[in-house]
């Protein structure tokens, strides 16, 4: 009795010991021998109904889609413990009774006939993949505790679901299913499952699509296992068994290219939601496929598109080219990110800036003619000029001179800091050397931001940052850019449907959308935009050559613009007729038709105009101007040489020195004042010449061997008929206003100076350089 006791005490004390070293033990190995690494996962992109429309291999070459707790659906779930782990959730990573069961079995049999592998032990034997013997049957119960202790019992399973093979490349139920059923894991039904279930046990040999006789036999026979186990009803058996297999291996799903590339780069993620719509997208990237087949006859060889949802500011359709698998034409460049010259895509925004500090309104009355402002002198897209013309005609028209003078007046510096402002990357690195230009597109704009600043005009004023991706994070704030009002003006002009760059016959219906939308064409004709918007999309189209290209044909209101409204017509066709209502801070009020001002009482010409109160400016019209003239109305006089009989008040029209010149160029027949009373002794100081060329300050370089004479212009009053000219000091021509006069410049600093017949002088100075060229 006292050694039975006594070898009872030497266990115990070895079964004490044996507790205490064991975990010890455990602690160690597992600090010297941390759990493998977790699998690599294919990047996956999500469309906005969470099904995959594009994904990439992982490093090893492996299609290995993770699958996400909430795709492990009760069905999966429980046929796949039922068959592979039944008390998976009640057992610490080994099944002890199941190890005991299976090495009997292989000692009386001599061969292994029975597995005990848990979930937790093959996942460990898939993350750190050995020869089976009993060593590494050993390894992997190590590491089935190291498993259990670091993850939940669901995580686990996840495991299990993302590394499980299925023939070739293929790992992953969601591989698996997405390949072969062409849909996620948790809207398989229960004979897919199943199906599914029997592949990982001989993935060479049940190949589904190779095989599908074979699977649906063994796929079969688990089922009415199932049944006889009691799993499910017998009904759910008996329609999974009726179930054909029609299954075969797919190609992975390729939509989107471009998008999808670019927020693999830019996120680190798995599986990246966004708001994608499939079925849009495969219709927009048809529409500029087709589009684009039908363009290159005319050396036009891509376009690029961006859709918004203005309700949530989401892209919902990227295309960055026509076809991204055609390398003939580059078809891989993203042509939606690429940095171009928006032509004069950026006017609506210079319009609707100047409209909110009171400068202009859509009915005032500008210019359009030639100018020369600090050496910048522009013209017009068909270089013709149009004379007096109306804000609202110049943006339908998309005049140059204008939008230029309006920039002008506005500040280049404001006017790059709101383009900062909504996103205009390359506009925050060149802001320096931006200058009037901008106006013409003489900057460097992106697709996606020229679309998400149309997009402001849709908002109300309000800039929001583009939504790529599905995300919780609403850090991102609203910027004021334009107010409501100067909104609502802008878009009332960009939707007429009388504009002259409406596309050659386009026939609208009661049915199709109304859009408000503005053209583009860069320098050299190397770019065509059209971006249009409306309460629920805000597309913006490119179309040119990647190369950089430029044709003929090429332009934003006959190339790009047809492709807009295709768009339009087929992503909001029959929608609501709903549009912008006006602001309650917008005013209506009258103005006078020439100069779009406050009603004079000589002024018999007025319109309806919109307005901000408190902010437009309330000058009252001066377009006439009341002159003291000669009984015959052949001369004029001022306050000083006025007689006090022998002479009437007559109205002229006030006519700008600019506009003077541009009617005698043109030869249009307009009411002068007459010439100033020659009899005056009055020393006149204002109003003196404007020397338009050559412009002062400014450096020119003429060829030695070819030298060209320099022309001289200038700009008078309406009373001055002559003017002289001076150079150094020195009479060079006496010549009409409008007269062609050259001269052939100094090296070095030229004093040009220009005197009229009131005794009225202006002075410049410019350097010459002479060079070789």
């Amino acid at each position: 009795m006292k050694k039975f006791l006594s070898r009872l005490r030497k266990w115990q004390r070895a079964l004490l010991l044996l507790a205490v070293a064991l975990p010890i033990m455990f602690c160690m190995l597992n600090v010297l021998f941390p759990i493998p690494a977790m699998p690599e996962y294919s990047t996956v992109v999500l469309d906005d109904k969470n099904e995959v429309i594009h994904a990439f291999l992982t490093s090893d070459e492996k299609w290995r889609l993770k699958t996400e707790l909430h795709e492990v659906s009760p069905l999966l779930r429980k046929t796949i413990l039922h068959k592979e782990d039944k008390h998976f959730y009640y057992h610490p990573g080994i099944n002890p009774v199941a190890m005991l069961r299976a090495l009997f079995m292989n000692v009386v049999s001599g061969k292994r006939t029975s597995g005990a592998s848990t979930i937790t032990m093959q996942v460990a034997r898939m993350l750190e993949p050995r020869k089976r013997t009993y060593l590494s049957k050993t390894i992997e119960v190590f590491r089935a505790f190291q498993l259990e202790l670091k993850f939940s019992k669901d995580e686990i399973l996840q495991l299990y679901l993302n590394k499980v093979p299925y023939g070739s490349n293929i790992e992953g139920v969601k591989s698996a299913s997405v390949l072969y059923f062409k849909k996620n894991p948790d809207h398989l039904s229960l004979a897919e499952i199943t199906a599914l279930s029997i592949i990982p046990n001989r993935p060479s040999s049940l190949k589904i699509g190779e095989r599908n006789d074979l699977i649906v036999t063994q796929r079969n026979k688990w089922l009415n296992r199932f049944l006889q186990d009691g799993l499910f009803e017998k009904s759910v058996i008996t329609d999974a068994l009726s179930e054909p297999l029609a299954a075969k291996r797919n190609n992975i799903p390729k939509l989107a290219p471009h998008f999808s590339y670019k927020l693999k780069n830019r996120t680190n993620k798995n599986t990246i939601p966004t708001f994608l719509q499939s079925q849009m997208q495969q219709k927009v990237e048809k529409l500029v496929s087709d589009y684009v087949a039908q363009l290159r006859s005319l050396h036009i060889h891509n376009a690029a598109v961006v859709v918004v949802d203005n309700r949530t500011q989401a892209v919902v359709s990227y295309v960055g080219s026509a076809n991204f698998y055609d390398n003939t034409d580059a078809g891989q460049v993203n042509g939606a990110a690429a940095v171009r010259q928006p032509g004069s895509a950026l006017k609506p925004l210079i319009y609707g800036l100047c409209f909110d500090q009171g400068i202009i309104t859509p009915k005032t009355v500008l210019t359009d003619v030639p100018i020369n402002i600090n050496g910048y002198a522009p013209e017009n897209f068909d270089e013709k000029f149009n004379g007096y013309v109306t804000v609202e005609f110049a943006l339908e028209n998309s005049l140059n001179i204008p939008a230029v003078k309006a920039l002008h007046e506005f500040g280049t510096d404001v006017f790059a800091d709101k383009l900062v402002a909504c996103g205009f990357k390359q506009v925050k690195l060149d802001r320096k050397k931006l200058g009037l230009s901008m106006a013409l597109g003489g900057c460097g704009v992106t697709l996606e931001e020229m679309t998400g600043l149309y997009a402001v005009f849709a908002h109300e004023g309000n800039y929001m940052p583009l939504k790529w991706v599905k995300s919780s994070d609403t850090s991102a704030q609203a910027k004021s850019i334009l107010s409501p009002s100067a909104c609502y003006m802008i878009t009332e002009v960009l939707s007429k449907t009388t504009r002259p760059d409406l596309p050659a016959g386009w026939n609208g219906s009661a049915h199709t959308p109304r859009v408000a939308w503005k053209t583009g064409t860069s320098y050299g004709r190397r770019d065509a935009w059209s971006i249009g918007y409306n309460q629920n999309y805000t597309v913006g189209v490119w179309v040119g050559n990647f190369s950089g290209q430029g044709v003929q044909e090429l332009n934003g209101a006959s190339v790009a613009t047809p492709l807009l409204f295709k768009i339009f017509n087929t992503i909001d066709y029959n929608s609501p007729a709903q549009w912008y209502p006006m602001p309650k801070e917008c005013g209506i009020r009258l103005v006078c038709t020439s100069t779009g001002q406050v009603p004079n009482s000589f002024c018999n010409s007025t319109a309806m105009d919109y307005f901000l109160p408190l902010v437009s400016s309330a000058k009252v019209c001066e377009h006439m101007i009341e002159v003291a003239v000669s009984a015959d109305e052949k001369i004029s006089y001022c306050k000083n040489c006025q007689p006090t009989a022998g002479y009437k008040q007559k109205l002229f029209p006030n006519t700008s020195a600019e506009m003077e010149r541009y009617f005698d160029e043109n030869h249009t027949v307009f009411l002068r004042v007459p010439p100033h009373n020659p009899q005056c002794e009055k020393v006149f100081s204002g109003n003196a010449p404007q020397i338009v060329f050559p412009v002062n300050g400014t450096e020119y370089l003429i060829s030695k061997n070819k030298p060209e004479p320099l022309q001289l212009k200038c700009n008078t009053t309406s009373d001055v008929k002559e003017v002289y000219w001076y150079i150094n000091d020195k009479l060079h021509q006496k010549s009409s206003v409008s007269g062609s006069v050259f001269f052939t410049p100094n090296a070095g600093v030229n004093k040009v100076s220009c005197t009229d017949t009131k005794g009225r002088t202006t002075h410049i100075t410019i350097k010459v350089k002479y060079v070789d060229f």
